[in-house]
């Protein structure tokens, strides 16, 4: 069953493209309808339905401005208004298809077909690169797989510096200088690192080991290569000192 979110800021269009869809196929689930944009980015920033079918016309923000401020890359956009001069722009902004107002059940079932050969795609697209990441997370002990920006690196263990915590992303320091800021926690990047060569120093740092210039043990922080003082945290400062 695939599940749909649909964005329109007339609830009687919501109410009509749901009776279509609920009528027309049995392969779609509505789970959530919004008729003010925002609240639909916010719901759609914590949860991945498989499809979204958004209007173009709304006064608030229209359907483009929707799409430039939607983060999710694997939800199928359909677009839907009753004016067919937004077509080419909805195509070139990324859309799978496009629906006019009044929606024909032929064009939905087809609309359908398209959404379930993207899902497929996804699916074992997903299902490649979780091979790929366990792989190389547990053959290759030179290297951590990480997924950002819809691709993945492979970082040499030995090029990271330390790793600092910023809520729900974490952001890695590399040895030349760049930052790799990723959609992870610090425990779950903590997790993917040799326990011999790194140590979570501070609830919000993970650093390696073999990077240290320095240790102030008056002020409590470390100096890495990189120059970056970093806090010891005081209840972690004896199990530090074991490690060094």
């Amino acid at each position: 069953m695939l599940k749909a979110v649909i964005v329109d800021d007339e609830p009687k269009a919501i109410q009509g493209l749901s009776w279509e869809l609920t009528n027309f196929s049995d392969e779609i689930e509505i789970v959530k309808t919004f008729s003010i944009p925002e609240d639909a980015l916010d719901y759609l920033s914590k949860n991945t339905p498989d499809c979204l079918f958004l209007d173009i016309q709304m006064p608030t923000m229209d359907g483009f401005q929707f799409l430039e401020q939607l983060n999710q890359k694997d939800i199928a956009v359909i677009i839907t208004t009753a004016y067919d001069e937004y077509a080419i722009k909805a195509l070139k902004n990324e859309a799978l298809d496009y629906l006019l107002k009044p929606v024909d059940s032929d064009d939905l079932k087809l609309t359908i077909s398209k959404i379930k050969k993207f899902r497929s795609r996804i699916i074992n697209s997903d299902k490649i690169e979780d091979i790929l990441i366990n792989f190389t997370n547990t053959k290759n002990k030179k290297k951590i797989t990480i997924n950002t920006d819809g691709k993945l690196l492979f970082l040499n263990i030995e090029d990271i510096i330390f790793v600092e915590s910023d809520g729900n992303y974490s952001t890695i320091f590399l040895n030349d200088g760049q930052k790799v800021l990723v959609t992870k926690k610090l425990k779950e990047v903590n997790a993917l690192l040799p326990k011999g060569d790194f140590f979570r120093i501070h609830n919000s740092y993970v650093i390696n080991l073999l990077k240290i210039k320095e240790f102030l043990k008056t002020d409590g922080y470390v100096i890495m290569e990189s120059n970056h003082k970093i806090p010891v945290a005081r209840q972690r400062k004896s199990d530090f000192l074991e490690k060094l």
